[in-house]
């Protein structure tokens, strides 16, 4: 169900939305969402020509206003220039999403020493980064941060501990700082979603045969959309949510309540190797 059905189209009226991984899947939703319901926005991620596809595709679709600047978050440099430019386009930032992230199956004992550091350096460092740079605008708006999180270390995962400890990290950071920041009226919260349909991360991590069964494991017995990551945003960002800070808000019909293994165990992590011909994705 589309946002405009449910909140106010102007409830985000003049707001100015920072967001990174903006130029795709998930993110890309959470920043066409804002923008439909009255913010601006700045985009960024690591490819120009991916953002400046995306951002004109938002333009179509919600004739708002969006500023596109590549940057990798790893590199606080060029995420100062990101916000530089945001400042000088907008004057402010009022709301921080955290999305940029990276993420691929890959067993622990086969995982490389520089494929760990990658994720961790992309998803929590890159978080850390970007709300570092921006922490000066938002204390002048007090505006707020969301950060997107994951369920995966609620539970053991199969083939995904380095971006299990990196999402961790990346809740352990947003009640830290809602608790620093509190004072500076900024609230930091975390959505998590689960499987999301249509997304390069459930074509990455999901194996073909698997996702039947792993719908029936959802109590609400259907795969998330985009549309559901959407909803959580806007109240996030929006005075509906003003008392809320610190919380992480699942959005996974259930899924980890119950969370049941979808590759076969112990099988599939005493032979990686066999077991990965199976997969539509590649170890």
């Amino acid at each position: 169900m589309a946002t405009s059905k449910i909140f106010r189209k102007d409830i985000l009226k003049d707001k100015v939305a920072f967001v990174t991984g903006g130029g795709s899947g998930i993110c890309k939703g959470m920043a066409e969402a804002m923008i439909r319901h009255g913010a601006k926005a700045v985009i960024t991620s690591r490819s120009q020509e991916k953002l400046d596809k995306a951002a004109e595709e938002m333009r179509k679709q919600t004739g708002g206003e969006i500023l596109a600047v590549a940057a990798d978050v790893r590199k606080p440099e060029e995420i100062v220039n990101v916000v530089e430019k945001a400042i000088e386009r907008f004057g402010k930032i009022d709301i921080l999403v955290n999305g940029a992230a990276g993420n691929f199956l890959a067993p622990a004992e086969t995982l490389s020493y520089r494929a760990f550091r990658t994720v961790i350096e992309i998803d929590l460092l890159g978080t850390y980064n970007t709300t570092k740079a921006c922490f000066p605008y938002l204390k002048r708006s007090k505006g707020c941060i969301i950060n997107v999180s994951a369920t995966l270390h609620y539970q053991s995962t199969l083939y995904q501990s380095h971006v299990s400890a990196a999402k961790a990290g990346i809740d352990a950071l947003s009640r830290n700082l809602a608790a620093e920041w509190g004072p500076y009226s900024i609230r930091v919260n975390s959505i998590a979603p689960g499987p999301i349909a249509g997304t390069e991360g459930v074509a990455k991590l999901l194996p073909s045969f698997a996702a039947e069964s792993a719908t029936r494991n959802i109590p609400l017995q259907r795969m998330g959309t985009i549309s559901d990551v959407e909803q959580a945003t806007i109240f996030l960002a929006s005075d509906a949510a003003s008392f809320i800070t610190g919380q992480i808000i699942v959005v996974d019909g259930g899924e980890s309540l119950r969370k049941v293994g979808v590759l076969p165990y112990p099988e599939s992590v005493i032979n990686p190797t066999n077991f990965s011909k199976k997969l539509s994705v590649k170890l």
